[in-house]
Protein backbone atom coordinates (compact mmCIF):
# COMPACT_ATOMS: atom_id res chain seq x y z
CA UNK A 1 0.00 0.00 0.00
CA UNK A 2 2.84 2.38 -0.70
CA UNK A 3 1.76 5.91 -1.71
CA UNK A 4 5.08 7.28 -2.90
CA UNK A 5 4.45 10.15 -5.31
CA UNK A 6 0.80 10.54 -4.35
CA UNK A 7 -0.68 13.83 -3.17
CA UNK A 8 -3.62 13.72 -0.76
CA UNK A 9 -6.02 16.22 0.77
CA UNK A 10 -7.41 15.33 4.21
CA UNK A 11 -10.06 17.59 5.73
CA UNK A 12 -10.67 17.89 9.45
CA UNK A 13 -7.13 16.63 9.92
CA UNK A 14 -6.20 18.65 12.99
CA UNK A 15 -7.19 15.90 15.43
CA UNK A 16 -8.95 12.58 15.83
CA UNK A 17 -9.68 10.48 12.76
CA UNK A 18 -8.53 13.07 10.22
CA UNK A 19 -5.15 13.36 11.94
CA UNK A 20 -4.76 9.57 11.96
CA UNK A 21 -5.67 9.40 8.26
CA UNK A 22 -3.18 12.13 7.34
CA UNK A 23 -0.42 10.39 9.30
CA UNK A 24 -1.23 7.02 7.74
CA UNK A 25 -1.06 8.41 4.22
CA UNK A 26 2.15 10.33 4.95
CA UNK A 27 3.75 7.23 6.49
CA UNK A 28 3.20 5.44 3.18
CA UNK A 29 4.90 8.22 1.22
CA UNK A 30 2.07 10.56 0.24
CA UNK A 31 2.43 14.34 0.40
CA UNK A 32 -0.52 15.60 2.43
CA UNK A 33 -2.47 18.85 2.33
CA UNK A 34 -3.75 19.09 5.90
CA UNK A 35 -6.99 21.00 6.41
CA UNK A 36 -8.83 22.19 9.50
CA UNK A 37 -10.51 25.38 10.61
CA UNK A 38 -7.67 26.57 12.86
CA UNK A 39 -3.91 26.83 13.13
CA UNK A 40 -3.81 24.01 15.70
CA UNK A 41 -3.60 21.62 12.75
CA UNK A 42 -0.06 22.90 12.17
CA UNK A 43 1.02 20.37 14.80
CA UNK A 44 0.00 17.58 12.40
CA UNK A 45 2.11 19.13 9.65
CA UNK A 46 5.05 19.33 12.07
CA UNK A 47 4.54 15.69 13.03
CA UNK A 48 4.56 14.55 9.42
CA UNK A 49 7.63 16.59 8.56
CA UNK A 50 9.48 15.42 11.70
CA UNK A 51 8.99 11.85 10.44
CA UNK A 52 10.49 12.77 7.07
CA UNK A 53 7.24 13.32 5.19
CA UNK A 54 5.81 16.27 3.29
CA UNK A 55 2.78 18.24 4.39
CA UNK A 56 1.17 21.64 3.96
CA UNK A 57 -1.46 23.34 6.12
CA UNK A 58 -4.45 25.03 4.50
CA UNK A 59 -6.94 26.35 7.03
CA UNK A 60 -10.57 27.10 6.28
CA UNK A 61 -14.18 25.98 6.51
CA UNK A 62 -14.84 23.18 4.02
CA UNK A 63 -18.37 24.42 3.48
CA UNK A 64 -16.95 27.55 1.82
CA UNK A 65 -16.19 27.42 -1.90
CA UNK A 66 -12.99 29.44 -1.34
CA UNK A 67 -11.61 26.73 0.95
CA UNK A 68 -12.30 23.96 -1.55
CA UNK A 69 -10.64 25.99 -4.30
CA UNK A 70 -7.63 26.77 -2.08
CA UNK A 71 -7.12 23.11 -1.12
CA UNK A 72 -7.04 21.85 -4.69
CA UNK A 73 -4.84 24.77 -5.79
CA UNK A 74 -2.41 24.09 -2.93
CA UNK A 75 -2.08 20.42 -3.87
CA UNK A 76 -1.41 21.22 -7.49
CA UNK A 77 0.88 24.20 -6.99
CA UNK A 78 2.85 23.06 -3.94
CA UNK A 79 3.09 19.31 -4.63
CA UNK A 80 2.52 19.19 -8.38
CA UNK A 81 -0.71 17.21 -8.54
CA UNK A 82 -3.53 15.53 -6.68
CA UNK A 83 -4.45 11.86 -6.34
CA UNK A 84 -6.48 11.33 -3.16
CA UNK A 85 -9.27 13.20 -1.38
CA UNK A 86 -10.30 12.19 2.14
CA UNK A 87 -13.42 14.10 3.21
CA UNK A 88 -13.53 13.90 7.00
CA UNK A 89 -14.45 17.31 8.45
CA UNK A 90 -17.72 17.54 10.35
CA UNK A 91 -19.62 19.07 13.26
CA UNK A 92 -22.50 18.11 15.54
CA UNK A 93 -25.55 20.10 16.58
CA UNK A 94 -27.60 17.44 18.35
CA UNK A 95 -31.27 18.10 19.10
CA UNK A 96 -34.48 16.14 18.87
CA UNK A 97 -36.15 16.90 15.56
CA UNK A 98 -38.97 18.85 17.25
CA UNK A 99 -36.41 21.06 19.05
CA UNK A 100 -33.97 21.55 16.19
CA UNK A 101 -33.46 25.10 14.97
CA UNK A 102 -32.96 26.15 11.38
CA UNK A 103 -29.36 26.96 12.23
CA UNK A 104 -28.76 23.53 13.83
CA UNK A 105 -29.98 21.89 10.64
CA UNK A 106 -28.23 24.19 8.19
CA UNK A 107 -24.84 24.09 9.94
CA UNK A 108 -24.59 20.30 9.96
CA UNK A 109 -25.87 19.87 6.41
CA UNK A 110 -23.56 22.62 5.20
CA UNK A 111 -20.34 21.35 6.78
CA UNK A 112 -20.89 17.64 6.15
CA UNK A 113 -22.79 17.40 2.88
CA UNK A 114 -21.91 20.67 1.15
CA UNK A 115 -18.30 20.30 2.31
CA UNK A 116 -18.10 16.82 0.80
CA UNK A 117 -19.74 18.05 -2.41
CA UNK A 118 -17.52 21.10 -2.96
CA UNK A 119 -14.28 19.16 -2.76
CA UNK A 120 -15.66 16.15 -4.64
CA UNK A 121 -16.77 18.45 -7.44
CA UNK A 122 -13.42 20.24 -7.60
CA UNK A 123 -11.22 17.13 -7.57
CA UNK A 124 -13.32 15.16 -10.05
CA UNK A 125 -13.39 18.13 -12.43
CA UNK A 126 -9.59 18.21 -12.24
CA UNK A 127 -9.24 14.46 -12.80
CA UNK A 128 -11.73 14.52 -15.70
CA UNK A 129 -9.75 17.30 -17.37
CA UNK A 130 -6.52 15.36 -16.86
CA UNK A 131 -8.04 12.12 -18.15
CA UNK A 132 -9.34 13.74 -21.31
CA UNK A 133 -6.04 15.52 -21.92
CA UNK A 134 -4.03 12.30 -21.54
CA UNK A 135 -6.59 10.08 -23.27
CA UNK A 136 -6.64 7.47 -20.53
CA UNK A 137 -8.33 6.73 -17.19
CA UNK A 138 -6.50 8.03 -14.12
CA UNK A 139 -6.41 6.69 -10.59
CA UNK A 140 -8.11 9.37 -8.50
CA UNK A 141 -9.53 8.32 -5.14
CA UNK A 142 -12.36 9.89 -3.13
CA UNK A 143 -12.90 8.54 0.38
CA UNK A 144 -15.92 10.03 2.12
CA UNK A 145 -16.94 9.80 5.76
CA UNK A 146 -20.50 8.65 6.37
CA UNK A 147 -21.94 7.07 9.51
CA UNK A 148 -24.15 4.24 10.64
CA UNK A 149 -26.49 7.02 11.77
CA UNK A 150 -27.75 7.14 8.17
CA UNK A 151 -28.96 3.55 8.57
CA UNK A 152 -30.37 3.70 12.08
CA UNK A 153 -31.58 7.31 12.30
CA UNK A 154 -30.14 8.39 15.66
CA UNK A 155 -33.08 10.07 17.43
CA UNK A 156 -31.21 13.22 18.46
CA UNK A 157 -29.37 13.59 15.17
CA UNK A 158 -31.90 14.16 12.40
CA UNK A 159 -29.53 16.68 10.81
CA UNK A 160 -26.43 14.48 11.12
CA UNK A 161 -28.17 11.30 9.96
CA UNK A 162 -29.62 13.14 6.96
CA UNK A 163 -26.24 14.62 6.04
CA UNK A 164 -24.59 11.21 6.24
CA UNK A 165 -27.31 9.64 4.09
CA UNK A 166 -26.67 12.37 1.56
CA UNK A 167 -22.94 11.64 1.65
CA UNK A 168 -23.59 7.97 0.85
CA UNK A 169 -25.74 8.99 -2.13
CA UNK A 170 -23.09 11.50 -3.24
CA UNK A 171 -20.43 8.79 -3.00
CA UNK A 172 -22.34 6.31 -5.15
CA UNK A 173 -23.24 8.98 -7.71
CA UNK A 174 -19.60 10.10 -7.87
CA UNK A 175 -18.44 6.51 -8.31
CA UNK A 176 -20.84 5.88 -11.17
CA UNK A 177 -20.40 9.25 -12.86
CA UNK A 178 -16.60 9.30 -12.76
CA UNK A 179 -15.61 5.64 -13.19
CA UNK A 180 -14.85 6.17 -16.87
CA UNK A 181 -12.07 8.57 -15.85
CA UNK A 182 -10.49 6.03 -13.50
CA UNK A 183 -11.90 7.69 -10.38
CA UNK A 184 -12.93 5.48 -7.46
CA UNK A 185 -15.23 6.81 -4.73
CA UNK A 186 -16.07 4.93 -1.54
CA UNK A 187 -17.44 5.79 1.90
CA UNK A 188 -16.57 4.63 5.38
CA UNK A 189 -18.78 4.54 8.47
CA UNK A 190 -16.17 4.62 11.24
CA UNK A 191 -16.75 3.72 14.87
CA UNK A 192 -13.93 5.75 16.38
CA UNK A 193 -13.30 7.45 19.70
CA UNK A 194 -12.75 11.16 18.99
CA UNK A 195 -13.63 14.47 20.61
CA UNK A 196 -16.83 14.54 18.58
CA UNK A 197 -17.93 11.06 19.68
CA UNK A 198 -16.78 11.33 23.30
CA UNK A 199 -20.33 11.87 24.66
CA UNK A 200 -21.34 8.52 23.14
CA UNK A 201 -18.27 6.31 23.46
CA UNK A 202 -16.74 7.81 26.60
CA UNK A 203 -13.13 7.36 27.66
CA UNK A 204 -10.75 4.80 26.23
CA UNK A 205 -10.00 1.73 28.37
CA UNK A 206 -7.10 2.23 30.76
CA UNK A 207 -5.50 -1.06 29.75
CA UNK A 208 -5.24 -3.12 26.59
CA UNK A 209 -6.18 -2.22 23.04
CA UNK A 210 -8.92 0.31 22.44
CA UNK A 211 -11.28 -1.27 19.86
CA UNK A 212 -12.54 2.20 18.98
CA UNK A 213 -9.13 3.76 18.37
CA UNK A 214 -8.83 5.83 15.21
CA UNK A 215 -5.73 3.75 14.45
CA UNK A 216 -8.03 0.86 13.51
CA UNK A 217 -9.71 2.99 10.83
CA UNK A 218 -6.86 4.95 9.23
CA UNK A 219 -5.08 1.91 7.68
CA UNK A 220 -8.24 0.99 5.78
CA UNK A 221 -8.49 4.54 4.45
CA UNK A 222 -4.88 4.26 3.29
CA UNK A 223 -5.80 0.99 1.58
CA UNK A 224 -8.74 2.58 -0.27
CA UNK A 225 -6.34 5.31 -1.44
CA UNK A 226 -3.88 2.77 -2.82
CA UNK A 227 -3.57 1.20 -6.28
CA UNK A 228 -4.49 -2.16 -4.71
CA UNK A 229 -8.05 -0.84 -4.19
CA UNK A 230 -8.54 0.08 -7.83
CA UNK A 231 -11.31 -2.50 -8.23
CA UNK A 232 -13.39 -1.12 -5.32
CA UNK A 233 -15.90 1.54 -6.29
CA UNK A 234 -19.18 2.90 -4.95
CA UNK A 235 -19.05 0.87 -1.73
CA UNK A 236 -19.90 1.72 1.89
CA UNK A 237 -17.91 0.12 4.72
CA UNK A 238 -18.34 0.01 8.50
CA UNK A 239 -14.85 0.09 10.05
CA UNK A 240 -13.81 -0.40 13.68
CA UNK A 241 -11.61 -2.52 15.90
CA UNK A 242 -9.64 -3.99 13.02
CA UNK A 243 -12.83 -5.19 11.32
CA UNK A 244 -14.40 -4.09 8.04
CA UNK A 245 -18.01 -4.81 7.10
CA UNK A 246 -19.52 -4.11 3.69
CA UNK A 247 -22.95 -2.45 3.79
CA UNK A 248 -25.33 -4.11 1.34
CA UNK A 249 -27.81 -1.98 -0.59
CA UNK A 250 -31.52 -2.50 0.16
CA UNK A 251 -33.03 -5.51 -1.57
CA UNK A 252 -36.70 -5.96 -2.56
CA UNK A 253 -38.83 -8.38 -0.61
CA UNK A 254 -41.49 -10.73 -1.98
CA UNK A 255 -44.31 -9.40 -4.14
CA UNK A 256 -47.76 -9.59 -2.59
CA UNK A 257 -51.29 -8.84 -3.72
CA UNK A 258 -53.70 -6.78 -1.62
CA UNK A 259 -55.39 -9.80 -0.05
CA UNK A 260 -52.10 -11.17 1.24
CA UNK A 261 -50.80 -7.99 2.87
CA UNK A 262 -52.09 -8.68 6.38
CA UNK A 263 -50.41 -12.04 6.53
CA UNK A 264 -47.30 -10.84 4.75
CA UNK A 265 -46.83 -7.93 7.19
CA UNK A 266 -45.04 -10.40 9.48
CA UNK A 267 -42.11 -10.16 7.07
CA UNK A 268 -41.61 -6.53 8.06
CA UNK A 269 -41.90 -7.25 11.78
CA UNK A 270 -39.13 -9.81 11.48
CA UNK A 271 -36.92 -7.26 9.71
CA UNK A 272 -37.52 -4.39 12.14
CA UNK A 273 -34.51 -5.06 14.34
CA UNK A 274 -32.98 -1.63 13.73
CA UNK A 275 -35.48 -0.03 16.11
CA UNK A 276 -34.34 -2.35 18.89
CA UNK A 277 -30.78 -1.09 18.56
CA UNK A 278 -29.27 1.22 21.15
CA UNK A 279 -28.82 4.60 19.49
CA UNK A 280 -25.52 5.03 21.28
CA UNK A 281 -23.98 2.18 19.33
CA UNK A 282 -23.95 4.10 16.10
CA UNK A 283 -21.89 7.11 15.15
Amino acid sequence: MEAEGQVAIVTGAGAGLGRAEALALAARGASVVVNDIGQSASAVVDEIEAAGGKALLVTGDVSERATADALVAAAREHFGGLHVLVNNAGVLRDRMVFSMSDEDWDTVIRVHLRGHFLLSRNVTAYWREQSKAEGRPLGGRVINTASEAFLFGSPGQANYASAKAGIVALTVATARGCARYGVRANAICPRARTAMTAPVFGDAPSEGTDPLSVDHVAPFVAFLASPEAGHINGQVFVVHGGRVALVRPPSPGPVWNLGELGEAAAYFEEHDAMFAADEGDFL
